[in-house]
């Protein structure tokens, strides 16, 4: 796929992957619509206009400063915003102004942090549980027993509406291991659903080198950047 795209525009990629995950999705009998979610770290608010126009509505970003600059830009344009990094709880004012979604909560602590400061604006936000399903010590994130614990606690919280799980893939060309960590969160999120009573979780999880086979294994968000931008600087 990467050598198809390689010549294509920006907008002409999108396009190619919006057609792309639908008959992945049909193929494989997959009900529920799959979000195609635009990283755009290290690509300024042009890409992510350029992404919009091409019918992206989700935009990821890791950094919540560079995030805060480009977003400043883009008033009055209507997207969702992702917090997909990690969240420093020293950021988390500057954050729950910014994004819609912070999809990288890895500790009680920084949730009822992000609790408590939703407490003041009376607003709430979807999260989701970042679980490291690769046992990868660079990692963050959860174990994956861990994970249902944290979202029991999460549940209690007034302010946060828990939305899902997010992983990110083992850095390997294994797909037998990238599969594994894929299903480690497909397995999570059914045991969270009989724990929860929530009948629908998202499980954020695949990006550029992998997407294809977290979409086999059960994935409602993919987060691509260099398959749609390039390389970043």
């Amino acid at each position: 796929m990467r050598e198809k795209l390689l010549n294509l525009t920006i907008e002409e990629r999108i396009k190619y992957l919006i057609e792309f995950v639908n008959e992945k999705r049909i193929k494989i009998g997959v009900s529920y619509p799959i979000k195609i979610i635009a990283v755009t770290k290290n690509f300024d608010e042009t890409y992510i206009l350029r992404a919009i126009n091409s019918g992206i509505n989700d935009i990821g970003e890791n950094r919540v400063q560079e995030a805060r600059e480009k977003f400043s830009k883009l008033k009055g344009i209507k997207f969702e915003k992702h917090l997909i990094g990690h969240l420093q709880t020293n950021k988390v004012n500057k954050a729950i102004e910014i994004f819609d979604v912070i999809q990288s909560i890895d500790s009680i602590e920084l949730a009822r942090k992000i609790n408590v400061r939703l407490s003041h604006l009376n607003k709430s936000m979807p999260v989701m549980i970042e679980v490291n399903t690769s046992f990868e010590p660079t990692k963050f994130g959860v174990r994956p027993d861990e994970a249902i614990d944290l979202a029991g606690q999460i549940l209690e919280l007034k302010y946060l509406d828990l939305a899902g799980l997010m992983t990110v893939g083992p850095l390997t060309d294994d797909k037998k291991r990238i599969r594994e960590a894929f299903k480690l969160l497909y397995n999570t999120g059914e045991k969270l659903k009989k724990t929860s009573g929530k009948t629908f979780l998202h499980l954020s999880m695949g990006m550029s080198d992998d997407f294809e086979i977290a979409i086999e294994e059960g994935s409602t968000m993919i987060r691509l950047g260099r398959i749609i931008f390039g390389d970043r600087n």
